[in-house]
């Protein structure tokens, strides 16, 4: 039998962030896998998992997409020669074609574009799930809080 290992076509990336309170607020239509451009002291940052994706957003700007309000706090040892600013946008890696669908969808359709959540993808590569929905009404937060409570009840029931 042989072994499995992490770096197997099948291995899941590596979470580093996960945005939670953005599938309460949103229903998604659809996810894009983006790259992020970032500094030596950011990944150092992320490594460490100094990263808060909670209040952070996507806007389009002539032409580009870059990821605003993700805060990622340095490290003392890691930028001593640097001035570093943790809340500065950072530039979204998309194609041309994607970039133009999302900035119809968003102009047009009324759409908003939120990170999901942030990984490691093949060992050293940075990537932020995206996603392109709209924010979700009253009655569907309620909704989804019923469902998540009964899936909870059910698995005690299930477990008795």
């Amino acid at each position: 039998m042989a072994k499995k290992n992490a770096k197997s076509k099948g291995a899941q990336p590596a979470t580093i962030a996960r945005n939670k309170r953005a599938t309460f607020e949103f229903r998604f239509d659809e996810k894009i896998e983006a790259g992020l451009s970032l500094m030596g002291w950011e990944v150092k940052a992320i490594r460490a998992g100094k990263i808060n994706l909670s209040e952070s957003f996507v806007q389009m700007k002539n032409g580009e997409a870059f990821l605003h309000n993700c805060t990622i706090t340095p490290l003392n040892t890691a930028s001593t020669h640097v001035i570093c600013d943790p809340t500065r946008p950072r530039k979204l890696l998309l194609n041309r074609r994607e970039l133009d669908r999302l900035a119809g969808q968003v102009e047009r359709q009324g759409y908003a574009i939120v990170p999901i959540s942030m990984y490691w993808r093949k060992g050293a590569w940075v990537k932020v799930e995206i996603g392109l929905g709209k924010g979700k009404k009253a009655h569907d937060k309620r909704e989804d809080i019923k469902q998540r409570d009964w899936a909870i009840e059910k698995a005690r029931m299930m477990k008795k």
